[in-house]
């Protein structure tokens, strides 16, 4: 057969070779869209560059180690400089970049992880560009500055859900949830028909996998504050959401680690659509739910695998492991479960299919910085009085009656009371001669460094503040108390940064300072006063304020290092009622910006 012969034309191939390489750039431009903003390479990209950004920043360990001696002895008169203009969000210890490569099994590659203090830029800061004072509460639990966090991810992919939505300047928060599109508050009422809200029963409540935390500011009416978390991912700024709506909030993943709380600390935990796998791993991801949860409390699932298409085998399993640690199934309400923990440890897992069993007795149930995960029942009888829900004081009596694990300190009541009074003192000493914002719509988020018993916190009750309390890791286990007040709180060690954004914090009040740098044993410096500074600068908002009690010479110490931070600080005199070699330091952080965002 012949061939059909064509005219031979130079416009035809050279057309298709054009529609080629355009096709070609568009779907490579589409495929690159999706990978930015669907997957964490967005986030790692993101990070890398800003990484590089800061490491250029005091780069040469030497040179930083120079530059901490200077700003200690007070012989750097200038202020510390400030990083670049893309680390307006940087979160030392949640590095995309430095986490990319590791094990994605149990979420590893998403936990807290810290740079040494040498691949740490010694730097401030900025706000970004367009910066404002926040708006006050509570109306900021509506709405927030758009420039404040100008990332409009959630707002784009979650707004049909009711989360977030741009309007104007604002982003405004209607108060839905993926599981709660027609909003929080209509949600809550629903969980009340089967778990007592709004009654002084329950207090604590933890929200795991919270987004944006509308659950929790919606209960804060209900008089239960919740401590909200949610990892650092490519949702972008989940909790920095959260915080900047005045909503106690935290960053954090359920990983291979304890959440850094204390044993039996929440009346209520709650998850939300948070796709916590709870019966894998042999349920040792329930297992830790029941650890923080206090006997008699409430667990709440809403979402996956509860009544779930194509996930019968994950409802079965999850309700199996529930019946084995002999949680009551309250109700089934379409995709939402509600169980009630038992009270005590009546319940034995000694025969089940899941291989379930009880601590051993020496695990200390309250050992959780940097502690693994453990397949095994945390062991109620471990502490001693009645501390289940419904057998303590409601709330408010429960925060000033004193605990029954406070008596495992020597004296432990009578040190409670003390220091109750005298916290109560000082707060009224801050307020009135001092003059300082507390219970002033400029403060709304509140950190306690050093919190021992919360003191402070229990004598802000009547403000509308919310107050994260820290007690440090290498200092005696008082966390429990805290939270048998009903007030909230996380372990911390300070020679680390702390696992939030930058400008989280109206105000941050710290006692006895240098010591949350030091070896108990030795006395020796563990870190440095400079970092710790910067790192209180960090999650400090601009005009926010900083309150140092300590002895003259420590205060006279950072008092030349609050110059270099860019803080306004004035040195006072301890109230008249106290005893001790003291000051105090109240410092203001300047609102300041980068030469290129200035107007």
């Amino acid at each position: 057969m012949g061939h059909l012969n064509l005219p031979a034309s130079k416009r035809i191939p050279r057309q298709w070779r054009l529609l080629d390489l355009v096709s070609a750039a568009f779907f490579g431009i589409v495929i690159l869209f999706f990978l930015l903003v669907f997957t964490p390479l967005g986030d790692s990209m993101a990070a890398s560059g800003r990484q590089s950004l800061l490491l250029s920043t005091n780069a040469d360990p030497k040179q930083r180690h120079r530059l901490v001696a200077l700003v200690e002895q007070g012989q750097h008169q200038q202020p510390i400089e400030a990083c670049p203009a893309d680390a307006v969000d940087h979160m030392p210890c949640e590095d995309p970049r430095r986490n990319s490569q590791l094990s994605r099994e149990m979420n590893f590659y998403r936990e807290r992880r810290c740079p040494p203090p040498e691949e740490t830029p010694l730097c401030l800061i900025p706000p970004p560009d367009g910066y404002r004072i926040p708006v006050p509460w509570p109306e900021s639990l509506e709405k927030i500055w758009h420039s404040n966090m100008p990332h409009n991810k959630i707002a784009e992919r979650k707004g049909h859900q009711g989360w977030m939505k741009l309007e104007g300047p604002h982003f405004i928060f209607p108060g839905g949830g993926t599981m709660f599109p027609d909003g929080a508050i209509e949600y809550i009422e629903k969980l009340g028909q089967y778990i007592p809200i709004g009654d002084g029963v329950l207090r604590t409540a933890l929200d795991m996998g919270c987004g944006v935390a509308s659950f929790g500011g919606y209960l804060l009416a209900k008089n239960i504050i919740a401590m909200s978390f949610a990892p650092r991912d490519s949702h972008k700024s989940q909790i920095q959401f959260a915080l900047e709506r005045g909503i106690p909030a935290f960053s954090l993943m359920l990983g291979t680690r304890r959440l850094p709380f204390p044993a039996f600390s929440f009346d209520l935990v709650h998850c939300s659509r948070c796709l916590i796998p709870f019966t894998a791993y042999n349920a040792t991801y329930f297992l830790e739910v029941d650890r923080v949860l206090r006997p008699g409390g409430y667990l709440v699932i809403s979402g996956p695998p509860v009544q779930w298409a194509n996930q019968d085998k994950e409802w079965a399993d999850l309700q199996g492991v529930a019946r084995a640690l002999c949680y009551e199934l309250i109700a089934v309400d379409g995709n939402t479960a509600v169980w009630k923990k038992p009270a005590g440890d009546s319940c034995l897992p000694n025969q089940n299919e899941y291989g379930l069993e009880l601590c051993d007795e020496s695990d200390d149930s309250n050992d959780a910085w940097y502690v693994k995960l453990k397949k095994c029942m945390s062991r109620t009888s471990s502490v001693k009085g009645e501390f289940a829900v419904g057998m303590i004081p409601k709330w408010p009596a429960r925060l000033t009656k004193p605990p029954a694990r406070v008596t495992v300190m020597r004296n432990g009541v009578d040190v409670f009371e003390a220091d109750t009074r005298r916290w109560a003192r000082r707060v009224a000493y801050y307020k009135d001669s001092l003059h300082l914002k507390l219970g002033t719509s400029a403060v709304r988020n509140i950190m306690d460094m050093n919190a021992f018993f919360g003191g402070f916190a229990g004598a802000l009750k009547s403000d509308p503040v919310w107050v994260m309390n820290v007690v440090p890791s290498r200092k005696p286990s008082t966390l429990s108390i805290i939270y048998d007040r009903g007030l909230i709180g996380v372990y911390h060690d300070w020679c680390e940064p702390f696992s939030t954004y930058p400008r989280s914090y109206d105000f941050i009040h710290v006692t006895s300072i240098e010591s949350l740098i030091k070896h108990s044993s030795t006395g020796k410096n563990r870190c440095n006063l400079v970092d710790l500074l910067v790192e209180m600068d960090r999650i400090l908002r601009p005009e926010g304020t900083v309150v140092i009690r300590d002895s003259p010479e420590v205060i006279d110490k950072i008092g030349r290092i609050a110059h270099n931070v860019r803080w306004t600080a004035s040195i006072h005199e301890k109230e008249p009622e106290s005893h001790g070699r003291e000051k105090i330091l109240v410092a203001t952080k300047n609102f300041w910006k980068l030469p290129s965002a200035s107007t």
